[in-house]
């Protein structure tokens, strides 16, 4: 059985892909559909399941930030649907103006990812099956004993922090290049890879009601 995590990078996705022994493989892929490829399960950092309104906005999401005291703005508003139609920061921050919730550049720069991640569900059964939404600080919180890690992930000593929970949870990389991806993102990727293996062993949490659907019937949880 070979699991994977998947997070957004510049060039693409890049993905590290657990085997049945145990190694690892990252690498950086253009598309996200490219890394679905030979998988039973797939984990990305992507919100999946789009609401139509912010407000309330995604059940998860209000979830997962109650899970991560001290680190709660690593946990993004999902912008509605109908923004993600904008092709400018303006329009998109206008329109979602108008329903009570502003939308900040850096959420607009993931647009492109987001919209991806959507056609890719929407358009493809068998990626459905094996696509999950995850979070990769909730996934580094459950690895430290449910306890949120609020060192910086860019800093020496939060990656250090970050790369000594996957070893000790049988994630180990020594770190290296990877063309087209910063390190922080092979880290947030081998993360989300632990919570595709858990949710393979089905021991994963998943935050959001079960039976919660957007207009599409994609659905809107956090899985960790």
């Amino acid at each position: 059985m070979i699991v994977a995590g998947a997070d957004g990078c510049r060039t693409g996705w890049v993905v590290c892909r657990r085997d049945d022994d145990g190694a690892l493989d990252i690498r950086v892929v253009k598309t996200l559909g490219e890394a679905c490829e030979g998988l039973s399960i797939l984990a990305v950092d992507m919100p999946i399941g789009l609401v139509d309104t912010p407000r309330p906005g995604r059940a998860c999401e209000r979830e997962a930030r109650a899970l991560l005291p001290g680190k709660t703005s690593s946990v993004f508003p999902t912008p509605c649907r109908p923004a993600l139609a904008c092709t400018t920061h303006a329009d998109a921050n206008a329109l979602s103006k108008t329903m009570g919730v502003g939308l900040t550049q850096q959420t607009f720069h993931l647009f492109p990812k987001m919209l991806e991640v959507d056609a890719l569900m929407r358009g493809n059964e068998t990626v459905r099956a094996i696509v999950y939404e995850a979070h990769p600080e909730l996934a580094f919180a459950r690895m430290n004993d449910g306890k949120p890690v609020l060192s910086k992930k860019r800093k020496p000593e939060g990656f250090a922090e970050r790369l000594d929970l996957l070893a000790r949870h049988g994630l180990v990389w020594q770190p290296q290049t990877v063309s087209g991806a910063a390190r922080d993102d092979v880290l947030d990727a081998m993360a989300v890879c632990r919570t595709a293996l858990l949710i393979a062993q089905c021991t994963a949490r998943r935050l959001g009601p079960e039976q919660e659907r957007d207009r599409y019937g994609l659905p809107m949880n956090i899985w960790f």
